[in-house]
């Protein structure tokens, strides 16, 4: 394959890496040994006595070390055991932090579960993955046991919460605020319930596991906003490579100097990968946040703790640059940033560098991809509306969607992304179909994205296959008319849908928040669109709004907008009938 993009690499990333043979916890070995007492997490719920107390904790990595062996030792004597799934329900905290390594100990297998979601939600993914574990926060139980019924395989309730491991007077005064809060709840223990602090006072080593890199590491659920969710399996092979892969696009990184922070959720293999993963790997101190909301709490942190690295989405960017407060803030301790999850407006780079004097690039990745896959480089050369490049030891290509044909590079044809590398994902939990459509025999995995690459092999992203909309026979990708709304003054955020349309089929409908004081009229937005754009393009209905759906990491939920006009669709032609039998 050709790979023009090579010569765009910063002079200090390797174009190939090595890899060792080696497991995730090896890393957290590697720090404790290294620099065991540097600060592995600090961990901020809030900050009080106007900045000067901060309320939480920090730990070294000699104790994060002790707390993972211990955990461990204590799941085992509970008799969790290799290749066992032990789902993780907990928000950024030292507790998803050493849950996470004690299973990789034991050789276990991490399901990560979003701590918000409803009944339903936790009984399709324990029962998918057979999950006979669950470690979460004492908030959430109540949740859980609406699904237990559903759910017979589940053999151990490790409960903690949020002030478990916080020292004298901090967990007094933490616990006496939480429990005035509606959902805390008391826990009785006993029985499949245990707790996470009682586990954590087995002094003795956890077994020696036979593991190999090729383990499953992580089940990493995926496909929840376009259909039922399946979960990838990440190895520790594949999850080891893309955290090196990071670490070398981050060029100036320096080992046991760095202050990440962590307020994208681990739960989200972005999160956990270019956050966790990556902050231990490089000794870096953790700023770890359980709540990114607001997004004051997130420019507090950046600013009192002096982050140095921050990797965010674009919802987080957006917030911090339109912060009517934001000058007050001094952010410049941030070098570096990497966004993804979705399009990142070259505006909003532009002026992000300014407040904080850092590089902030928009990269690509896929939870079959544990993430990472393309970035622009930190200091080179940045492309508006590109990913960049991919990152050492990925092949990309495009190919034509009818033909499969690969697309040489600069004719800007669109067609699939297609992606090959050591981080690709080895398959779907119990889905061998979806698998051999997903991951072709050459180890190629087929994205679903629309893309194109330009001459010198630089990426751009023009939309899901699966998002399309044909209006009138026309094909309308929402990307193309989000770039353009961006581009208005009084638009924050957008997100384009097709709609059912009794004569086009579909039509294109624009739903927009605006900036703070902004009044435009939806004639007025249209007008706008109409001077930039085709015909056949142009919104045909405007829905201005308080804010978008979104994922928890900052991924707008477009399924859920064709939902609710489907909902309204339905609704009307119901009123409709009962009208006509009146």
């Amino acid at each position: 394959m050709e790979h023009p993009w090579l010569k765009f690499y910063d002079h200090r990333t390797p174009h190939r890496l090595a890899y060792p043979e080696a497991l995730l916890d090896h890393f957290l070995d590697d720090a404790a040994r290294d620099f065991p007492t540097h600060t592995a997490i600090t961990f901020v719920l809030r900050y009080a006595l106007g900045g000067r107390l901060r309320i939480g904790a920090t730990y070294s990595y000699q104790q994060l070390h002790t707390y993972v062996d211990r955990l461990a030792a204590g799941l085992a004597s509970l008799g969790v055991g290799k290749g066992d799934r032990v789902a993780l329900m907990l928000p950024n905290s030292p507790q998803a932090v050493i849950a996470f390594f004690a299973a990789m100990r034991l050789g276990a297998i991490v399901v990560n579960t979003n701590p918000t979601y409803m009944p339903l939600e936790i009984q399709h993914q324990l029962a998918d993955s057979g999950a006979e574990t669950i470690v979460l926060l004492n908030q959430f139980v109540p949740r859980l046991r609406k699904a237990q019924p559903a759910l017979p395989q589940l053999k151990r309730v490790i409960v903690t919460s949020i002030d478990d491991l916080l020292g004298f007077p901090m967990r007094q005064l933490v616990r006496h605020a939480l429990q005035r809060e509606p959902d805390w709840a008391e826990v009785p223990l006993g029985g499949m319930f245990f707790s996470f602090s009682a586990l954590l006072a087995h002094a003795a080593a956890p077994p020696q596991v036979t593991r190999a890199p090729g383990d499953v590491a992580l089940l990493q659920y995926t496909g929840g906003t376009t259909g039922v969710p399946k979960a990838a399996m990440l190895t520790h092979r594949n999850l080891l490579a893309n955290t090196l892969q990071s670490l070398a696009w981050l060029v100036d990184a320096q080992r046991g100097a760095e202050r990440m922070i962590c307020a994208l959720p681990f739960f989200h293999v972005y999160g956990m990968t270019v956050g966790m993963l990556c902050s231990v790997a490089m000794a870096a101190n953790m700023l770890v946040l359980p709540n990114p909301r607001p997004i004051d709490t997130v420019m507090e942190v950046l600013a009192r703790e002096r982050a140095t690295i921050f990797p965010g989405v674009p919802a987080m960017y957006i917030a911090i640059i339109n912060h009517p407060q934001a000058a007050s803030y001094d952010l410049t301790s941030v070098r570096a940033c990497l966004s993804a999850a979705a399009p990142l407006p070259i505006e909003v780079q532009e002026r992000f560098g300014a407040i904080t004097g850092g590089r902030l690039v928009e990269g690509y990745g896929m939870t079959e991809t544990s993430p990472l896959t393309h970035g622009n480089p930190v200091y080179g050369l940045r492309k508006s509306g590109s990913i960049g490049i991919p990152v050492s030891d990925v092949d990309a290509k495009i190919v034509d969607l009818d033909s499969g044909a690969a697309i040489a590079a600069g004719t800007d044809a669109q067609g699939e992304l297609l992606v090959r590398g050591p981080q690709v994902m080895a398959g779907y939990w119990e889905r061998p179909d979806e698998t051999a459509a997903t991951i072709d025999p050459d180890g190629w995995l087929h994205t679903g994205d629309i893309a194109r690459m330009d001459e010198d092999g630089y990426f751009f992203i023009v939309d899901r296959k699966k998002d399309m909309i044909i209006a009138s026979g026309f094909k309308v990708l929402p990307r193309d008319v989000e770039e353009v709304l961006f581009t208005h003054p009084d638009v924050q955020e957008a997100a384009v849908v097709g709609v059912p349309d009794p004569y086009r089929g579909e039509t294109v409908k624009a739903y927009i928040v605006l900036k703070a004081g902004a009044q435009p009229s939806e004639q007025a937005i249209i007008a706008f669109c109409r001077e930039q754009m085709a015909p056949f393009k142009v919104p045909r209905q405007i829905e201005f709004r308080a804010e978008l759906p979104k994922t928890p990491i900052g991924k707008v939920l477009r399924r859920v907008l064709v939902d609710e006009e489907r909902q309204k669709l339905d609704a009307r032609a119901s009123s409709a009938g009962s009208d006509a039998e009146r």
